[in-house]
């Protein structure tokens, strides 16, 4: 049960305070609740003291709402219960977590993001009618665009949210005219790359640098274990993939892991180059969240179809001068044809920096 005590703070907290550290939770949660979405919940006592902190469950696993109450357990009377989601009103794999909000006892309800499941949504004018103060909106764009994005994105499209991941030099270059590019970024930032595939659906390459680079695409952390959760490895394109390629297999002999997942089917090879095609497929699949990681090409390919929907770029404070471009259409552009994103957060990563942005409406 993730159950984040780690995350309790010894002092009261304001709304916007909870929010942020629900938002903490619902991360640590992100790439395993999949189809339901990443979830956090806070529960302040009567004094705005932390009682508990949870998120939501694998899929037919309590929400992050009953496992913080049952946390928290009589400091919830009349205490606040933060959440990132309007709490769900329905009975599917479990029963509605407004129904575990009240039997607690909780006399206020904030949240950042309306639910846009009509099955699952009323939750809060439920809460109100029963005499519960309901505050929405707290922090919303913050968690709208960050970790319930993809989650709703796949609520009202059903396509899968793609975030293309690019790593590259000051002047915007992947890889040097020799074709070299390892390492253009440092420690800290390759590190937050394996938890970021940690978090997603899905981790994509092309067949290209599948045959040039023999990635492994398994998420791991900085001693070399792989995280609990790992991404499907895709690779996209018409050339072959050999049966000993790492990316089919991912873990060494002898490596330390779940046995669930290292006998997992955990690859794809979608063989177009058609990307529609391939979200289609992805689609078809039930991935919500997911990460390319291809080179240049792909991310051109992805870019060109209109597909892109958010970027994370890390960018290194070196100069090549020449080289390959982080981003390559493979065809000529003019000013006009920019595919603007809106910046929704900067992270420093040792010397190097990730820019996070999001697709503008």
């Amino acid at each position: 049960m993730p159950l984040f005590t780690d995350l309790v703070a010894a002092t009261a907290l304001s709304p916007d305070q909870a929010m942020r550290t629900a938002i903490a939770a619902a991360e640590r949660v992100r790439g395993t609740t999949s189809p339901n979405p990443p979830v956090g919940c806070v529960i302040l006592d009567a004094s705005g003291m932390p009682a508990a902190v949870a998120g939501t469950d694998p899929v037919g696993g309590p929400h992050a709402e009953a496992q913080a109450v049952e946390m928290a357990g009589d400091r919830a009377r009349g205490g606040t219960a933060v959440v990132t989601l309007e709490p769900c009103h329905h009975h599917g794999r479990t029963g509605p977590c407004t129904g575990e909000l009240l039997a607690a006892g909780v006399a206020k309800v904030v949240y950042a993001v309306e639910d846009p499941n009509p099955v699952a949504a009323g939750g809060a004018d439920w809460l109100d009618a029963r005499g519960v103060e309901v505050i929405g909106g707290t922090l919303r764009a913050e968690v709208a665009d960050g970790v319930l994005r993809p989650w709703l994105h796949w609520q009202a499209t059903r396509r899968p949210h793609i975030t293309l991941k690019t790593a590259g030099t000051i002047d915007g270059l992947a890889a040097a005219t020799d074709g070299s590019s390892q390492w253009i970024t440092g420690d800290a930032a390759r590190a937050r790359v394996h938890v970021d595939r940690s978090r997603r659906d899905a981790v994509i390459v092309g067949t290209g640098t599948v045959l040039a680079d023999d990635p492994r695409l398994t998420a791991r952390d900085p001693g070399g274990a792989p995280y609990p959760n790992q991404p499907l490895r895709v690779a996209i394109g018409r050339k072959e993939i050999p049966e000993d390629a790492a990316i089919r297999g991912g873990f060494l002999p002898g490596e330390r892991v779940d046995p669930a997942i290292a006998s997992a089917d955990m690859f794809r090879h979608i063989q177009t180059r058609d990307m529609s095609v391939v979200v289609d497929v992805l689609a078809d699949l039930g991935l919500i969240d997911v990460l390319v990681e291809g080179g240049p090409r792909l991310a051109g390919a992805f870019l060109e179809a209109g597909l892109v929907d958010a970027v994370e770029s890390y960018v290194a404070p070196g100069l090549l001068g020449a080289g390959t471009a982080v981003v390559d259409t493979g065809s000529a552009t003019t000013v006009d044809d920019i595919v603007r994103f809106r910046t929704v957060g900067v992270e420093l990563l040792g010397d190097d920096v990730l820019i996070k942005s999001v697709r503008r409406a």
